[in-house]
């Protein structure tokens, strides 16, 4: 990019010289005497080559030449104008774009809320929503393709470990939530309130690859082992919506967080469990990340955790 010749000061001045085509007016205007005002549109004229004005007594006007620069004058001011505002926009956390991912079902509890609150406070901000399981979301995360996720079942701790550039994840929990037997409408246990997490135990279970969610599928086939049984997987589908379809189907039952009784499927019955436990949901980000959209992002979560809900 070629270095500027020419002071904004200058360029600022000759505008609205050009606009007023009148000394006195146009230095009232810039704040200054008129002196100065005069030299700068001579420095103006000496950098460009040639006269910007005729000087005559009670008349100022445009030269061909300063016609042909006024048009390009008032971009380059108005142009820095907006870069300057934007910049700000953006630096404050009022304006850019974020990149979230989510599991899918979060976008039956937290995702809609949460989305809300944020467009509410920050409308001109773009958000660029993708939809990812946990571990691609934990990978994206440190892989800087995302800056946010919203997950079940982080890795443990507050923090996920060092990577090999250095990148450090943070967790905050959003909510928890039961877990809920999914089941055929016209299975036998459906006709019951609550289902014995045990009375599963003959049953094929259709579930999510471990890969998808290793802490959430190692939490499922952690519950049945307490329950006495290893489940027999017969499927296994990437999201919930499906793992519900296949149910429905007659192919298996299934343990899913609570969320999923959103999902409406004429032939599928959601019970509640017996011993009862619980999934947690996170909003994931680097540690490091000193983004403000991401900032503004985990303070909506904090001012209204009713709107993750």
């Amino acid at each position: 990019m070629e270095r500027p010749e020419l002071p904004l000061a200058q360029l600022h001045a000759f505008v609205v010289l050009a606009e007023e085509l009148h000394f006195g007016h146009a230095a009232a205007l810039l704040g200054i005497a008129q002196p100065p005002l005069s030299q700068q549109i001579r420095r103006l004229e000496d950098k460009v080559g040639h006269a910007l004005f005729t000087r005559e007594p009670g008349r100022v006007a445009l030269t061909a030449a300063g016609r042909e620069l006024l048009p390009a004058a008032r971009r380059a001011l108005t142009d820095l104008a907006d870069g300057l505002a934007a910049a700000r926009a953006v630096g404050s956390g009022r304006a850019g774009r974020l990149r979230i991912g989510f599991a899918a079902s979060l976008a039956l509890t937290v995702l809609p809320g949460l989305l809300r609150a944020f467009r509410e406070r920050l409308p001109d901000v773009r958000l660029d929503i993708r939809e990812m399981t946990t571990a691609p979301q934990i990978a994206a995360l440190r892989d800087k393709t995302i800056d946010v996720g919203l997950l079940r079942e982080p890795p443990a701790g507050d923090t996920a470990g060092d990577t090999a550039d250095g990148a450090e994840l943070s967790f905050r929990t959003v909510l928890t939530e039961p877990f809920v037997a999914v089941l055929p409408s016209a299975h036998p246990l459906a006709a019951l309130r609550t289902v014995q997490l045990a009375r599963l135990a003959d049953e094929p279970f259709v579930l999510l690859p471990r890969t998808a969610g290793p802490r959430l599928h190692d939490q499922i086939i952690g519950l049945c082992e307490a329950a006495g049984f290893t489940p027999r997987i017969a499927q296994r589908a990437v999201e919930w919506q499906t793992v519900c379809a296949l149910v429905e189907t007659g192919l298996g039952v299934s343990l899913a967080p609570a969320s999923i009784r959103r999902i409406r499927l004429k032939g599928v019955a959601f019970r509640t469990v017996e011993p009862n436990a619980r999934t947690r949901v996170a909003v994931g980000w680097r540690k490091d990340d000193r983004s403000p959209l991401v900032a503004q992002l985990l303070a909506t979560v904090s001012r209204d955790p009713g709107s993750a809900r």
